[in-house]
């Protein structure tokens, strides 16, 4: 069988562009089924014989398109669970996401992601839940530091892009605060100026002097490392159970474990 692949941005914007392209690709070309129709975000190594590859470009309107189709057919739950799986770091999220929409739209199920017995959907749940733990472990292990400037930053480095789920956290419980949280492995900033909305920046350099913890926040910060060794008791020191519950990943940018 004939197959098409179509190359799009890692990025929800990117990903939702292909599926509106997927749709309209197949009915322009009198494709029989969806079957044959494949996204991805990576360029292939090796082509596959009998597969044409073709790239789209990101484009916001019809993203948009397709985020209010999965709204109104499918609800906001399984958007966001679809959301959650496009911000992992699976290659294979794009095609599982599509072929879940396709099928949630098919069938107009609003329950679409508990019918884990459907191979694509099964894929898509356990990519949203990978990015979903990350969520949950960042929303825990997030440390500020108070800037010379009066800016609270924080700096992460998670698996998945979950940055623009983080931000609106924060920015609920800080409304009246400047901060910012900067992923390392995206190169991507969030900003919360305090009482306005946030937003992202990529590639954005900054001047390493600006990021001067105050007196009083290093004062706190050995005081709260202190803390955090005195009530440890030495003899139920389990290390292999707290790893499990703190991934040694997490722990460079924590304030309790800095040396």
């Amino acid at each position: 069988m004939y197959e098409y692949v179509l190359l799009c941005e890692d990025s929800m914007e990117g990903i939702l562009s292909g599926v509106y392209e997927a749709y309209r690709f197949k009915k322009e070309n009198n494709i029989e089924s969806h079957d044959s129709i494949h996204l991805s975000v990576t360029n292939p190594d090796i082509c596959r014989l009998f597969t044409e590859y073709r790239t789209i470009e990101t484009n916001y309107e019809n993203a948009d398109k397709v985020i209010g189709t999965i709204r109104k057919r499918l609800g906001e739950e399984v958007y966001y669970r679809l959301c959650l799986a496009m911000v992992s770091c699976f290659e294979e999220k794009a095609d599982a996401v599509y072929h879940t929409i396709v099928l949630g739209l098919r069938e107009n199920d609003k329950m679409i992601m508990d019918r884990l017995g459907e191979d694509w959907v099964q894929r898509t749940f356990r990519f949203a839940r990978a990015s979903s733990n990350e969520l949950g472990h960042m929303v825990e292990y997030t440390r500020f530091s108070e800037l010379e400037n009066g800016v609270l930053y924080a700096k992460i480095n998670v698996k998945h892009h979950i940055l623009q789920f983080l931000m609106p956290h924060f920015a609920d419980r800080l409304p009246s605060e400047n901060f910012m949280i900067y992923d390392e492995n995206t190169d991507v900033y969030g900003i919360h100026p305090k009482q306005k909305e946030w937003y992202l920046v990529q590639g954005m350099e900054i001047d390493q002097s600006m990021l001067n913890a105050t007196a009083a926040e290093e004062d706190y910060q050995e005081l709260f490392k202190r803390f955090c060794k005195t009530i440890a008791i030495e003899s139920r020191t389990n290390k292999k159970l707290q790893n499990s519950f703190l991934p040694l990943r997490f722990r460079p940018n924590m304030t309790e474990f800095q040396p």
